[in-house]
């Protein structure tokens, strides 16, 4: 009995140390999505930011391949999610790629995440039509939260170039169909007293929504986030030259 209790034992070790070595080469081979990857500079070549949620981060390497070899594009190694979450690290954003270096161009966004529902608790992309969700940043607390973003990045000296919001699809969970307009009113509003361009790509995902979007999604296919980085190049461009 003693020897078969051993042998029992002897099993289970050996499959929780399977297991873990699994879990470890899982991790060790998962693979980093490519925008967020740390980019070195090339020296001589203007500084490009892009700020913004998982749309921007959809572009990211596209713009990259656009502008290689006539600009350094860099973005947070995070998802800049709402404006609330702007507020508390865009200054550790600024220093991305080394701390001090002066950016050419900032091209920046929030709004998907502000205008989503989130439940009690925390709860991500809540039914908007349930009485206890609400927006996770309201629009008069937006207008705020851009007045000072904005502000803060034209400080840095940058050319700065507002990206608005891009559509909430039919079916899209958690969001309202319609409230990326009512969000870019307000945007529009800010920048217009600003003096900061906006690059619209609202309009064209609106437009080409069926062949730009997933269904029911606010994210983008491959293809729609190449036209993205088309538009996103286009607004950055003129200014590399000025």
């Amino acid at each position: 009995m003693r020897d078969m209790n051993r042998s029992v034992l002897l099993v289970i070790a050996a499959l929780a140390a399977f297991g873990s070595t699994s879990s470890f080469a899982q991790k060790k081979d998962k693979k980093v999505n490519p925008a967020m990857a740390e980019v070195e500079d090339v020296a001589g070549l203007p500084r490009v930011l892009l700020i913004g949620d998982s749309i921007s981060i959809g572009y990211t390497v596209p713009v990259r391949k656009l502008l290689e070899g006539k600009a350094n594009v860099h973005r947070p190694l995070v998802n800049c999610g709402p404006s609330t979450k702007g507020l508390a690290d865009l200054d550790q954003w600024l220093n991305t790629g080394g701390a001090g270096k002066k950016w050419d161009v900032i091209h920046f966004n929030w709004g998907l995440h502000d205008l989503k529902y989130m439940g009690p608790k925390g709860r991500n992309l809540a039914d908007p039509e349930e009485s206890s969700s609400q927006q996770q940043v309201p629009p008069a607390e937006y207008e705020k939260n851009l007045r000072i973003l904005a502000g803060k990045l034209q400080a840095t000296g940058a050319k700065v170039v507002w990206r608005n919001t891009t559509p909430v699809p039919p079916g899209a969970k958690g969001r309202v169909v319609g409230d990326s307009v009512k969000y870019n009113e307000i945007a529009e509003k800010v920048m217009k007293e600003l003096k900061i361009p906006t690059n619209d790509l609202f309009t064209i995902s609106k437009q080409r929504m069926a062949e730009m979007m997933r269904p029911a999604n606010v994210h983008f296919t491959p293809e729609g986030n190449d036209i993205l980085a088309a538009e996103v190049v286009a607004a950055i461009l003129p200014l590399l030259s000025e």
